[in-house]
């Protein structure tokens, strides 16, 4: 089997310090938070962004200032950033990231395949916005990280494919267990696991107290996890031990290694994603 991709999301939309006083916030937080998982397997990276006061932001220059403090020390790290629309519903704002360019501009950027329901939320993704926001990654060389929370997401992946608005290799982020969505049982999984299109790789987690067992799934029949305090803030299933990013990272790689599941460097993510 192939090198377990780990991918990860140390911050969120959603979480804040009072749910986590670990969570990290600032671009310096990010950036520590990152590059000390980078150290113990970590090879992608699936960055949102936070205001001065802590709240979800979308500007490009905060991006900048992370990438740049990321590349400094892991120039090879593959950096993937948020174009959610769970904030903000504008593609002038959810796109202003894509504008980075150079040094700055990221691998890869998230584009979720649909529109769903979370506990109190909603993230609106149109059908109009999802095409105009992949054909500007497309037109500036930055691959989609498809976001995958229902099996209906894979088949309109599949309408763009056709349309050869994105292109191979796919990458998939499988994320199992919100409410009104897949949940996060092998049956639900292995249905959108056989409906990829081919010359795909995934990663798959699940939310919350669900992170850990999709993970477990994931090294047997998936190429990688999505792991941080984005979708889980606990580091335990009773909710005693707030966990860090450096711990939820530390484990899956001992579980990795007890599996014999070798862990991807960012050299060969890269290669596989086709990235540069």
């Amino acid at each position: 089997m192939k090198k377990l991709i780990i991918n990860l999301a140390p911050t969120g939309m959603v979480p804040t310090k009072q749910d986590n006083v670990h969570l990290p916030v600032s671009p310096e937080e990010i950036i520590a938070d990152v590059l000390s998982c980078a150290e113990i397997g970590v090879s992608m990276a699936h960055l949102h962004v936070r205001d001065a006061n802590g709240l979800p932001a979308y500007q490009k220059e905060i991006y900048a200032e992370i990438i740049a403090g990321i590349r400094e020390k892991r120039p090879e790290l593959v950096i993937v950033v948020s174009t959610s629309g769970r904030n903000f519903s504008e593609v002038e704002k959810r796109a202003d990231v894509l504008k980075l360019a150079g040094k700055n501009k990221p691998d890869m950027a998230s584009l979720t395949l649909g529109s769903l329901n979370f506990m109190k939320t909603a993230s609106v993704n149109d059908p109009d916005t999802i095409v105009e926001l992949a054909k500007i990654m497309k037109a500036n060389g930055i691959k989609p990280e498809l976001e995958i929370f229902d099996l209906g997401m894979v088949n309109y992946a599949k309408t763009l494919i056709q349309k050869g608005i994105i292109e191979p290799p796919f990458y998939f982020n499988i994320i199992l267990g919100n409410i009104a969505s897949a949940q996060a049982t092998l049956q639900h999984a292995g249905l959108i696991l056989a409906d990829l299109p081919a010359d795909s790789i995934c990663s798959l987690t699940g939310i919350g107290s669900y992170q850990l067992p999709m993970h477990i799934l994931a090294m047997a029949v998936t190429d990688g996890v999505r792991i941080g305090l984005e979708d889980n803030i606990w580091f335990d299933a009773e909710r005693k031990i707030r966990g860090t990013n450096y711990m939820l990272v530390e484990r899956i790689t001992k579980i990795a290694t007890a599996c014999g599941r070798q862990i991807a460097d960012p050299g060969e993510v890269r290669s596989r994603l086709g990235l540069a």
